[in-house]
């Protein structure tokens, strides 16, 4: 197969596959050549050596063959802070934004947060980040994506107390002021795990393996016993699951249950408060 990109071009003169994004395209020029997007215009006559070209060529067929964009760069950016991202995480995404918002608006000073399967650290880290008064615990079952949590928490320069546990096996009698998760949500066998991204991603992140909310479940009834009275649940979910969710949460006697929908408009988190004991 002949190079994508041959030695001896100018970075002005760089054609885009005609299937890629040309958004992606710049991406992985500027990371291929160690460019800035302004250096793409100042560096615009630069010529291209043969180790270069190669560099350029593997990363835009990575892409063409569906791989992911964070995947091949290594890092994706979230709440305004940068991520990095391996196959051993989900790759941050803008609708769990609405996640930490809410989080936000309902953690107390000097509150205490516990984020259930943190994965990248996302959630956590950029809990931590904006209330530096806040008290972060994280948790994932996964060691491999507990370790780019904490290099994420290092490069942000917050504190976060990273736990290995299969969601509440380690937190014992520890309570908190609230608690969220980004959990497996998608049921098995559903189409989408076989469609863009979420080929490349995680599985055990991405789905239960069963009807899309077991793990949904185990955080509901496992977080009144570690919430403190009145301490908040949320959960983001699938974009048919608010239902059924709400549901579990009125069933275990949670409070002002109710769901928060997206940009896009979907219904994307469902929390509840826990009652006073």
């Amino acid at each position: 197969m002949s190079p994508l990109v041959a030695p001896g071009v100018t970075v002005a003169s760089l054609q885009r596959p005609g299937a890629l994004d040309p958004v992606d395209h710049r991406i992985l020029v500027c990371h291929a050549l160690g460019l800035s997007r302004t250096g793409l215009i100042t560096h615009s006559e630069r010529v291209l050596s043969g180790d270069e070209a190669a560099r350029l060529s593997a990363l835009l067929q990575r892409r063409l063959d569906g791989e992911p964009i964070a995947y091949i760069v290594g890092k994706r950016e979230f709440y305004g802070l940068d991520f990095e991202v391996s196959p051993a995480v989900l790759i941050p995404r803008p609708e769990t934004e609405l996640l930490v918002e809410l989080a936000l608006e309902r953690l107390p000073p000097q509150g205490r947060v516990l984020d259930m399967g943190t994965g990248s650290g996302a959630i956590a880290v950029a809990l931590a980040h904006t209330r530096p008064d806040a008290v972060v615990t994280a948790l994932d079952v996964s060691p491999a994506a507990l370790a780019v949590a904490q290099r994420n928490a290092a490069a942000n320069d917050v504190t976060v107390q990273f736990l290995h546990s299969d969601w509440f096996s380690a937190v014992d009698a520890a309570t908190f002021d609230l608690i969220v998760s980004n959990p497996p949500y998608i049921a098995s066998g559903d189409r989408h795990l076989a469609e863009g991204d979420l080929r490349f991603e995680p599985a055990g992140a991405l789905t239960d393996h069963a009807d899309g909310l077991s793990a949904l479940r185990r955080i509901v009834d496992g977080a009144p016993a570690r919430l403190a009275p009145g301490g908040w649940l949320l959960m983001e979910h699938g974009y048919d699951q608010s239902a059924a969710v709400q549901a579990l949460l009125a069933a275990q006697g949670y409070t002002h249950v109710q769901s928060w929908h997206d940009l896009a408009g979907i219904a994307r988190v469902t929390g509840g408060r826990a009652g006073l004991r």
